[in-house]
């Protein structure tokens, strides 16, 4: 378990065991939510497609279609159901 320590201005500092462990990185957008029993959650607010564009590129790695991509998909489903 980790705490914390709210400051005047409303801040906290969230500790870095617990950054590792959520993959926060700076300029992250967290979101609060908080449940009826007074329990609260912090999740990570999903990223936009401009955040992650071009994470996946490899140079050298041959370019695959759509239609392959749904292939793939449907192979690894069939296999699953096997």
């Amino acid at each position: 378990m980790a705490t914390t320590t709210i400051t005047k201005k409303g801040q906290i500092t969230i500790p870095k065991k617990i950054r590792d462990t959520l993959g926060l990185q700076t300029g992250d957008k967290i979101e609060f939510v908080v449940f009826k029993d007074g329990e609260a959650r912090i999740k990570l607010v999903t990223k936009k497609i401009d955040d992650v564009y071009g994470l996946l590129f490899k140079p050298g790695r041959k370019p695959v279609t759509t239609d392959e991509m749904d292939k793939a998909v449907r192979e690894r489903q069939k296999a699953r159901s096997l």
